[in-house]
């Protein structure tokens, strides 16, 4: 399989800016002429490959749903048997013991900065509901972090940056999935991941460079090499626009797909010069298993939420996989999040959110894992003193390859947790509670909610929830009505009792909540939205997709 390449266009003219009913560049000077222009020539170039992939993936599912199976491919098995590595990490990405991830919200990002972290994750993506004010705005607070000058000015506080060290900053754009429609070229909506990852690069890679770091980004939600490839090819042409030595941009590729699990090998060698190393996005990566085979029979059906862990065999399978690729092919293999977090005003529920950041943090670093995410700057302290512990002076662990780890297709898809037994169908389930389906309704109205008002991370009973463990929320109730599976006292998990639990949380936040805040509130379009990814026939893609279309 030959390295992708980027082949020579010529350059495009400036398309339309459409905003809509919002100001087409409330902070001012994102969208310049310049950046518009740059953008029009990134969408007209690749926009179209683009939607095949798009398209590609449509494809693929309809053969997983067929078979009930994936398997390695058989048409790259050259690559996945070659002797051959990725470029070193540049100097600021050698060290990746503890990653903050949020988003870029102004406050959120002054406060990911001096967290001590050694990496900000500046998320556009499930961290982010993509307002538009939001997408400029988290634009321009990345220009101002990049240059040190963030700040914010409030009655009760101003915020600023401390006197470092910084974390390197590296940007999660939007997934390909993902439209900006309050931004039209040739008549049809931008690309959101060529929005987001355009902006930043032409407003900031040269900075970066100059100030002795890099434009690094994470890639979210790929499936396939072939979206890899077609990053190479974005990267490769920006770098030859904006006039950056070749190989300048860096990222970090979120394995977060089922589909991209038997890819890992691929993907690096797809992004070529840019690869530098992949991570275990979990939670996603559930929310993938579960769309992909959720009607393809009981064995792939999922207990509750809580019952599915890290240490379950085929998550085990995947995270041992995901280290002993990336090292053996000199990328850094960095670990996901634990989803607790503190709560300052609760002693008892931020020593077990410590307690359990510390044991996944504490396996992680055993199995061979570079680094890993926290989501609350008091955890940073945490995953930084269990990494040290492994690491010592060392930067990383690319010295353990990790030999030993052969891992097959049936691991990977076995996706049986000896903790939580579903039956289908006339049986009764075990793994499946009450509490558990309860939870999942109850996470996913306030989430929804929450992301409607244009916040994308909220804690939500000490845990942080952004899209992806709401798409887990909901997919799991689809597939467990669509499965016949039943509670343990034999009752089925049906639309009905799921729409009776729905008006149950609901009558329940109502009375939480004073009477302004509720009637001011997005619950009676989060509960509409809810109904539709969760209960309808046909089974929705992204719940951020229809979520989408009731934003400004």
């Amino acid at each position: 399989m030959p390295r992708p390449h980027t082949e020579p266009k010529p350059a495009a003219a400036t398309g339309s800016r459409t905003a809509g009913t919002a100001d087409p560049d409330p902070v001012g000077g994102v969208l310049s002429t310049a950046a518009l222009a740059f953008l029009t020539d990134l969408h007209r170039r690749f926009a179209g490959r683009r939607r095949d992939l798009l398209a590609a993936r449509q494809r693929r599912r309809a053969e997983t749903a067929r078979t009930g199976r994936l398997d390695f491919r058989p048409d790259t098995a050259d690559v996945r048997c070659a002797d051959w590595r990725v470029p070193a990490p540049p100097a600021d990405l050698t060290d990746r013991r503890v990653e903050i991830t949020g988003p870029t919200e102004r406050k959120m990002a002054i406060n990911a900065l001096n967290c001590g972290a050694r990496v900000w994750l500046a998320d556009l993506e499930d961290a982010n509901t993509p307002h538009w004010a939001n997408v400029l705005g988290g634009q321009r607070n990345l220009a101002d972090a990049v240059r040190r000058t963030i700040e914010l000015r409030t009655e009760a506080k101003t915020y600023r940056l401390g006197p470092g060290p910084y974390p390197t900053i590296v940007v999660r754009p939007r997934g390909w999935h993902l439209d900006e429609r309050h931004l039209t070229i040739d008549g049809a909506p931008a690309v959101g991941a060529l929005v987001d990852a355009g902006l930043y690069l032409f407003h900031n890679a040269a900075e970066q460079l100059a100030r002795g770091s890099g434009p690094y980004l994470y890639l979210p939600k790929l499936e396939s090499h072939e979206e890899a490839a077609l990053w190479h090819d974005v990267f490769g042409h920006i770098e030859q626009t904006i006039g950056l030595p070749c190989g300048s941009i860096r990222a970090t590729v979120l394995i977060e797909t089922i589909t991209a699990a038997f890819e890992m090998d691929e993907i690096l060698w797809a992004l070529g010069p840019y690869a530098a190393g992949l991570n275990a996005g979990r939670w996603d990566y559930l929310f993938s298993i579960i769309k992909n085979f959720r009607d393809a029979g009981g064995r792939f059906v999922l207990p509750d939420r809580s019952a599915v862990t890290m240490t379950a065999p085929f998550m085990r399978a995947y995270t041992e996989l995901l280290v002993a690729t990336c090292h053996r092919r000199g990328a850094m293999a960095i670990g996901g999040m634990s989803a607790f977090i503190p709560n300052r005003r609760d002693a008892e529920a931020t020593a077990r959110a410590i307690d359990q950041v510390r044991a996944d943090k504490q396996r992680e670093a055993a199995d061979g894992f570079d680094g890993s995410w926290v989501a609350h700057p008091d955890l940073v302290a945490v995953c930084r003193e269990v990494f040290d512990e492994i690491l010592g002076q060392r930067p990383n662990q690319l010295d353990r390859v990790r030999p030993e780890v052969a891992v097959t297709a049936d691991q990977l898809l076995d996706v049986a947790v000896p903790s939580g037994t579903v039956s289908s169908g006339t049986a009764i389930s075990g793994g499946v509670t009450e509490a558990g389906l309860r939870g999942n309704v109850a996470v996913a109205l306030r989430y929804l909610e929450a992301w409607l008002r244009g916040n994308g991370a909220v804690a939500i009973n000490n845990l942080m929830e952004d899209a992806a463990t709401a798409e887990i929320c909901r997919s799991q109730i689809w597939q467990w009505i669509h499965n016949g599976v039943r509670l343990p006292d034999g009752t089925p998990i049906t639309a009905e009792l799921v729409r009776r639990i729905g008006a149950d949380e609901l009558a329940t936040i109502r009375a939480s909540l004073p009477e302004l805040a509720w009637s001011t509130s997005r619950f009676a379009d989060a509960h509409t939205l809810f109904d539709e990814v969760a209960l309808d026939d046909d089974f929705v893609d992204f719940l951020t997709l229809p979520a989408y279309r009731l934003i400004d």
